[in-house]
């Protein structure tokens, strides 16, 4: 299981108590609960902190949700101290052992003197050093200097972790050890009053997980007038709570039975991703009085209302085609990077007037990828396409043009002086863009990027689409369809739609007539997926359960659109995350996915709006229409007229096949005849 409902992080202190008026270096939690973040908890002890946690914990089993509780200190030591200290090489039983031996209360404890008393247990001036009391100790060495270790210093993560400090120091600027002495006996108790698994020594298949966080990692430094404490914990926890689903799963797939893991190290670019705001409850709201919504209107509010969802990954251009842009990118280097030759020939110094010239010439050549040499004056050199002009050289004359001698090349003018030459740069400057936000990466834009020496760039993470399928009547395609029942067409086209479109599809099945059940459904699809299209259940029927629940949740607006096919669209926000609420019917679910969810996706995707290139072409039909609706009919193009399918039925699943694009009617009454000039939109400009 990786989807958490609430994230929590915690900031410990190994020190006494701080007093009531809030102070850095306490202890501080951070709270984010589905995607809104709290103000950080100040707390001023280990007692009060294990109390509010407790009562915290209590309050999220009771509420039904899914809990990940970060800690800010080692949840183990080096391999092998367990195993000698216990006698068991679980570092579980490490936290029961402490916690069988600390002495805690706000003023004092007895951490020092326990770290003395393993240290002589272990035999002699170590592994702990670092004594903050005035007494000496026996065994515990105030300073690092002259001590026996007999563990590794670090764990393997401490390691990979710039600026991490050793577990062992128990006193002085860094030091973590006393946080672990005094944090994992509260640990320890916690976990044994409420259903906990400790990451990454146990399977998360409980309400709450126990990981182990270094906000320092992936949190810079606080604003002005910010305890930096109290900043990083609730920065920490928006880090996470933003995590897709997949992220969190690869970040929690750890191999570190022993030793602990810090969480997200190795990952730190997905925790560090710019993270967009979540759409408003209210974003599809459609202004008062409407009840038949125009098309334009309707796209004009999409296009308003919505914004970029998916955040930010730097990626090497080997993996960026089909990516969407996040930034624009401006060139390392020029192109071409020197003047260069554009023909094989003979390079020299200045143009020609008309007439037979000849020149001397110099020894050797200039090929592509040679160092420029510098050309002897009043002299020729023989120059291959694409060869840096050697120093001196400023025009080619092509090789057919000129008779070749012993020592000596002649050719007749006139030849103008740069002829047959490129200059740095006439393509593309240095620091001139060549890639703007929201561009989409095709082959062309990868070879200007690799040409002007980018070897990464900032995209947007893919957008994840969920698809989901709703109602009684359905069955997966090629099992056994009962009476009344058909198979599900619509999830395989609208997956397929996702990913055409360059976005993850995301399968989240098919749901039944059952509302608890949907809800459900619904919870979990907003943890995968950034936008979730559904068809079926979006009109206002006793069965039309996906406009019911997004009217529960107070974010539904039903839009009757004044187009044909389609009508009924459900459009809301469920736990952050936009719904389509799409017809049932695949002909409407298909017109509809293009016409409004596919420029709508392509905003939260980061692309920008996508407007549909149409033309203008003769009609292959003839056709009366009626005022009212904007009507979109199954066409093709056939000897250059826009032929229509033969049945309008929204029930013809074969037309969508048959056709290559869309006929666009207005929403005027119209009579059309042969030949009359009507707007054919591809497929194709849709992205399909």
């Amino acid at each position: 299981m990786s989807r958490f409902d609430t994230i929590l992080i915690v900031d410990w202190s190994g020190g006494k108590d701080r007093g009531a008026s809030p102070k850095a270096d306490a202890i501080w939690a951070g709270v984010n609960r589905g995607g809104a973040a709290e103000p950080p908890v100040y707390l001023c002890n280990r007692q009060e902190a294990e109390r509010w946690l407790s009562d915290f914990f209590a309050s999220e089993l009771a509420a039904e949700r899914r809990l990940l509780a970060g800690f800010d200190f080692p949840f183990g030591y080096p391999k092998g101290f367990c195993g000698a200290l216990t006698g068991c090489e679980d570092p579980l039983a490490l936290w029961d052992w402490f916690g069988a031996r600390i002495e805690d209360a706000p003023e004092a404890n007895n951490r020092f003197d326990l770290a003395g008393e393993i240290n002589r247990q272990l035999g002699g001036n170590g592994p702990f050093w670092g004594n903050g009391l005035a007494r000496d100790i026996d065994g515990l060495p105030r300073r690092k200097e002259g001590y026996h270790n007999p563990f590794a210093d670090k764990r393997a993560c401490e390691h990979r972790a710039n600026g991490a400090f050793t577990c062992w120091q128990m006193a002085g600027a860094g030091a973590v050890g006393s946080q672990v002495f005094m944090g994992l006996p509260v640990l320890a108790r916690l976990r044994r009053a409420f259903t906990v698994r400790v990451w990454p020594f146990e399977r998360l298949d409980a309400p709450i997980a126990f990981v182990e966080v270094w906000p320092s990692l992936t949190v810079g430094p606080a604003p002005a007038g910010q305890v930096k404490d109290a900043w990083q914990v609730s920065e920490a926890a928006r880090q996470i709570a933003a995590l897709p689903a997949a992220t969190l799963a690869d970040i929690l797939d750890v191999n570190a039975p022993e030793e602990g893991w810090i969480f997200g190290l190795g990952h730190e670019a997905d925790l560090t991703a710019e993270a967009p705001p979540p759409l408003r409850n209210d974003c599809f709201a459609l202004p008062p009085g409407v009840h038949w919504t125009p098309v334009e209107e309707a796209l004009a509010v999409l296009k308003e209302r919505l914004h970029p969802l998916t955040g930010r990954e730097t990626l090497p251009l080997s993996e960026a085609l089909g990516r969407i842009a996040a930034a624009d990118v401006d060139a390392l280097r020029a192109n071409p990077p020197l003047p260069n030759t554009a023909v094989d020939g003979y390079g020299f110094a200045g143009g020609r007037e008309a007439g037979t010239h000849a020149l001397p010439l110099m020894e050797g050549r200039a090929a592509a990828g040679d160092a420029p040499v510098e050309l002897r004056q009043g002299h020729a050199i023989r120059v291959l396409t694409g060869a840096a002009l050697p120093e001196g050289v400023d025009t080619v004359v092509l090789q057919e043009d000129v008779l070749r001698e012993p020592g000596q090349i002649r050719f007749s003018g006139p030849v103008r002086q740069g002829a047959n030459t490129r200059r740095a740069g006439e393509d593309v400057q240095a620091g001139e863009p060549v890639l703007r936000a929201g561009a989409r990466i095709r082959p062309p834009e990868l070879a200007l990027l690799a040409a002007t020496g980018l070897a990464e760039l900032p995209v947007r993470r893919r957008l994840r689409v969920g698809v989901l399928s709703t109602g009684d009547e359905l069955v997966e395609s090629g099992e056994d369809a009962g009476s009344g029942q058909i198979y599900d067409a619509n999830r395989p086209m609208l997956l397929g739609l996702a990913r055409r479109f360059g976005y993850e599809p995301v399968d989240l099945g098919r749901a039944a007539d059952d509302r608890a059940a949907l809800r459900d459904r619904l919870d979990c699809a907003a943890q995968d997926a950034d936008v979730i299209l559904t068809s079926g259940g979006a009109s206002a029927g006793d069965e039309d359960h996906v406009s019911a629940l997004l009217e529960e949740a107070g974010a539904l607006a039903l839009w009757r659109i004044a187009v044909k096919p389609g009508r009924p669209l459900a459009l809301g926000v469920w736990n952050g995350v936009p719904v389509f609420g799409l017809p049932g019917n695949p002909v409407a679910a298909l017109v509809c996915t293009l016409v409004f969810a596919r420029p709508a996706m392509a905003l939260l995707a980061g692309e920008g709006w996508r407007e549909p290139q149409g033309f203008e072409v003769p009609a292959g039909f003839a056709k009366r229409k009626k005022a009212g609706r904007r009507e979109y009919l199954r066409a093709r193009i056939r000897d250059g007229r826009a032929e229509v399918f033969a049945s309008e039925g929204s029930g013809r699943i074969s037309g969508l096949s048959w056709a290559e694009g869309l006929v666009e009617l207005p929403e005027a009454a119209l009579e059309i005849a042969p030949g009359d000039p009507v707007r054919y939109i591809p497929y194709d400009s849709f992205g399909l």
